[in-house]
């Protein structure tokens, strides 16, 4: 059997009236919509409608079916907007964008570090990307078309400490005094390892017209060189005058590994490094490795602050320990992590000496002499032994 007729439902009087009262207007859309109702009321099928309005058949029953979902509102004329996508971004400015948000903020003069999407919006319009002032959707969409996935910053990512607000707030205070302050140097300190068997990322180092092949690097037997180099750092900065910021690193590579006595020895040769700088003092910003914060270290750091204040010259070590695991507090953090980038090495084994000039050459620093941790006592000889 074949299926039933199409008919629109029984008219009521208000109906009636509307639908007589649109075959007057003059929008074509109303004037057919109102045509294929009233024929379909009086009982004519649907293709004599579509003969009589020149619709398709098709076309006819779908104006039949919205009236009985919508009633009268099917009569509203549509959108006359163009159903087309109009990017306010081009294809040249997008990548324009994508490129603006691999930068910092603060390269554009704004007071963060952190992208939000309307400071995008706001700084692609300041360099002409767009016509207006877009919307934040509208940079959210641009990114995904370019298949880039915009996060916001994760706000469980904290330090377990329960005094972090305390350590953070006089951290942030140490850093402004050293901004006023012309005689005092800021530094970041912190140890690393380098690896000579450090694989490269191979975004840093791929071709894309030669593929590239790593090597599996592996150390000799008669190989005389450690696999890995410890290393001190600090991330000297100082302000002039004018308020521009001077910044470098100062490296001092370990035989063996970071110790409590090798710190003081670091400790002594930045003291020295800030003192040919004209500085009276040096507000150290580190972590709370087991060789910074040991009994040793401090007692040192409190010696050698009374014997400055007591000569009246030298300079003064203002230790400031960061919270428990809250490495973004360090800015020395980023600056070891892109140096990994350059300094690896994906064809071969470097040998320590070339590791050495590699990691020098990256931060624009002299290679000076490794520091040693010094012997043990013959009284610290004794006390093992007694422990032993």
């Amino acid at each position: 059997m074949g299926k039933a007729p199409l008919y629109v439902r029984t008219l009521t009087d208000a109906e009636r009236e509307a639908l007589e009262a649109a075959l007057r207007s003059s929008d074509a859309f109303v004037l057919r919509r109102a045509q294929i109702l009233l024929a379909s009321a009086r009982g004519e099928p649907v293709g004599a409608i579509a003969v009589l309005v020149g619709f398709s058949g098709q076309a006819v029953r779908q104006v039949i079916h919205a009236f009985h979902q919508q009633g009268l509102a099917v009569l509203q004329p549509r959108s006359r907007a163009p159903h087309t996508l109009y990017y306010c971004f081009d294809t040249p400015a997008a990548e324009r964008l994508r490129e603006i948000l691999h930068q910092s903020p603060r390269s554009y003069g704004k007071q963060t570090s952190v992208w939000t999407l309307e400071l995008a919006a706001e700084v692609a319009y300041e360099q002409g990307l767009t016509a207006w002032r877009v919307s934040d959707e509208t940079v959210r969409a641009t990114l995904a078309r370019m298949g880039v996935r915009w996060q916001r910053a994760k706000q469980w990512i904290h330090s377990p400490d329960p005094e972090y607000a305390r350590k953070k707030a006089r951290r942030d205070r140490l850093i402004r005094l050293a901004e006023r302050n012309e005689d005092l140097l800021l530094g970041y300190l912190d140890e690393v390892w380098w690896s000579r068997l450090a694989r490269p990322t191979l975004y840093a180092w791929q071709d894309p017209a030669q593929p590239l092949r790593l090597v599996e690097q592996t150390v000799a037997r008669a190989d005389p060189d450690p696999k890995a180099l410890a290393c001190y750092g600090l991330l000297a900065r100082s302000w002039r005058p004018d308020g521009q910021r001077h910044e470098e690193m100062w490296l001092r590579f370990v035989e063996g590994r970071p110790v409590s006595a090798v710190t003081i020895a670091f400790l002594a040769w930045c003291a020295e490094q800030a003192a040919a700088l004209g500085k009276r003092a040096v507000v150290l910003i580190w972590d709370n490795a087991s060789w910074h914060e040991s009994q040793i270290v401090r007692r040192w750091l409190r010696a050698h602050n009374r014997q400055v204040k007591q000569a009246g010259h030298g300079v003064r070590l203002i230790a400031c320990f960061l919270p428990v695991k809250s490495p973004w507090l360090n800015a020395i953090e980023p600056k070891w992590l892109a140096g990994k980038i350059r300094v690896a090495e994906p064809d071969r084994l470097l040998s320590a000496a070339e590791l050495v000039a590699r990691v020098c050459a990256t931060y624009g620093c002299p290679h000076y002499p490794h520091l040693v941790q010094p012997a043990p006592t013959k009284q610290a000889t004794v006390k093992s032994k007694k422990a032993a």
